[in-house]
Order: C-alpha cells, then sequence, then structure tokens
C-alpha cells in the first residue's frame, strides 16, 4: 500500500474516530523507525519534515524522494507532510519538491493576513494535488527556533470563519498543548470545553494538535541518568490527548519523546561501550528505541494499531 493520499487516511480517521500520529524525521532513522512501527502495529502515520529538519538535510527533495522510496517496501498506508512553513514561498517550495501535504504556519500573523495567505497557498496546492493545513490560534514554547512566549487559543467561530474563507483541507487548534514544554510542576491541562465547541461547528473536519508529546518525567530521568542535561519542562499528559483524539482530533504532531529515547539509547550504548565507534552499532538500538516509542502513541494515545 505504502504511499496513500492524506485524503483517504483522513477519512478513515474520522469515519472510525482515532488519531493519526506525524513524526518528524530528519534521516534514514527516523524514517525506518516509523515505517517499522507501522507495520508492527498495522497502523497508518504521517512522515513529517520541519524546517529544521529541511535545513539540516539540505536536498529537501532528495530526502522526500528516500521517503518515498522506502514506503514502497511496506504495507501501511502513509503521507509525507512539511510541517510549519511559515512563507508562502516555503509551501510552495516544499510542493514543488513532492510533498503530499504542507502546513502554513501563519498563527503569528493577524486572522486576515493568516486567511489571505492561507489561501493562496490552498489555490496553489490544489492545484497540484496536495494538501494544506492550516493553524489558528498560538502555542507556547519553540518550534523551528521560533519562540512564543504565551498561548493565544482558537476561537471557535473564528475557526469556522477561517475554514470558510482559505477552504484548508485541516486546521491546528491552539487548546493547551505546547511546543517542545514549558517549565511547571504538572502537566498542562486541556481545554476540552474549548475543543468540544471548535469540534462541534464541524465535526467531520479534521482538527490538529500540534505539540503533543506528553515529556514524561521518567523519560526525561532516563536520558539524564545517562549524562544528559535535559530540563524537566511539563506538556499535556497521554491521557489528555488520547481524550483530545477521541473527542474529534484527527491529527496529532508528537516528536519530542521519541527523540528523547533515541538520544537516551545513544547515550547508554556510548556509556556501556565506550570502545565501540561504528554508528551503526550505537543507531540501531536508538532506532528502535524511536520505533517502540511510535508504537506506544499509536496503542495507547492515538488508537491507530490494527486499522489495516
Amino acid at each position: 500500500m505504502g504511499l496513500k493520499a492524506p485524503k483517504e487516511l483522513y477519512q478513515d480517521a474520522v469515519r472510525n474516530n482515532y488519531g493519526l500520529g506525524a513524526f518528524n524525521t530528519f534521516s534514514i532513522e527516523g524514517i525506518l523507525a516509523v515505517l517499522e512501527a507501522c507495520k508492527e502495529q498495522r497502523s497508518p502515520a504521517i512522515i513529517q519534515i520541519s524546517m529544521g529538519a529541511r535545513k539540516y538535510v539540505k536536498h529537501l527533495k532528495s530526502y522526500v524522494d528516500i521517503i518515498k522510496c522506502m514506503a514502497e517496501n511496506y504495507e501501511m498506508p502513509v503521507f509525507i507532510q512539511h510541517d510549519h512553513c511559515s512563507t508562502v514561498e516555503a509551501c510552495k517550495e516544499a510542493i514543488e519538491a513532492g510533498v503530499q501535504a504542507v502546513m502554513f504556519d501563519g498563527s503569528h500573523l493577524p486572522f486576515e493576513e493568516n486567511a489571505e495567505k492561507t489561501k493562496e497557498i490552498v489555490a496553489y496546492a490544489h492545484d497540484r494535488g496536495v494538501w494544506v493545513e492550516a493553524e489558528l490560534g498560538c502555542l507556547p514554547g519553540f518550534e523551528d527556533l521560533v519562540f512564543a512566549e504565551k498561548a493565544v487559543f482558537t476561537d471557535p467561530d473564528m475557526a469556522q470563519q477561517f475554514i470558510s474563507i482559505t477552504g484548508c483541507d485541516a486546521l491546528a487548534v491552539a487548546v493547551g498543548t505546547s511546543h517542545g514544554g514549558v517549565a511547571g510542576d504538572d502537566y498542562l491541562p486541556l481545554d476540552f470545553e474549548l475543543l468540544e465547541k471548535i469540534v462541534s461547528k464541524n465535526p467531520d473536519f479534521p482538527y490538529v494538535l500540534h505539540g503533543a508529546a506528553s515529556l514524561p518525567p521518567e523519560l526525561i530521568t532516563a536520558c539524564n541518568d545517562q549524562g544528559g542535561q535535559v530540563d524537566y519542562l511539563r506538556n499535556c499528559c497521554e491521557e489528555s490527548i488520547a481524550r483530545a483524539v477521541k473527542t474529534g482530533v484527527r491529527k496529532v504532531n508528537m516528536d519530542v519523546d521519541n527523540f528523547l529515547v533515541f538520544t537516551t539509547a545513544v547515550r547508554k550504548f556510548l556509556n556501556d561501550k565506550p570502545d565501540i565507534y561504528d554508528p551503526r552499532k550505537y543507531l540501531q538500538p536508538a532506532t528502535e528505541a524511536f520505533q517502540k516509542e511510535v508504537e506506544h502513541k499509536m496503542k495507547e494515545v492515538l488508537d491507530s494499531a490494527g486499522r489495516y
């Protein structure tokens, strides 16, 4: 099955009330981790590329082609999305590079300007058969080296107006999550009353949660036990994200937890075997840790396991 159209995957998620996990990758190891997790859990997924990853791999089209070639070897359906393009031009470049979906982040712009630019991207993308995700509302924290200090929650009526004006295919909403976590003593609360109001306006529309990794303290501790110095930041707990999925969220961006377990595995291997210098030796357990974390999200948070 391999690559499938975003619309097909979203329709199945809406019909069967589950979430599509969107996992950012920047290497062969990350791609393998997601595809192997899909295989083991018989789950769909979205393989994403951030602006940071785009800079890291240097040649976006070549990286997209690698994902396409690798996905052809697997039966489970996936699609490729470019995450968090902050300009119209960046979106167009991603589309020309061959992604199947693109996310325009105009959340930092005034409503009218965000809508105008999103509408321009939608017209360009739809002419080329590409799906468009937009964003309304602002999450606190870092995303691709851009910092937002305060959250601006999504207004339900403005969300529906935005969808109507722009013709976007999916909409990321701000209801309590954060990019990369924030300082605090407890998990962040999701505003379920607000989310329910947003969803009730258009129940079958694909809503999206960004910043939905949970940063469990035990994952941070495991990394720091191997010599890491990761801050104990907080985000929404997995139970809240799972409830959001059942409330109507259809795409969930979750990355930091995957990166944590990957880094922990590398640190542990090198601490245990300091004589080893072959990267394959330590990248294999790191890739397996990444895969297991993705599988965990599919089973326990997204309810996407066993769907295909």
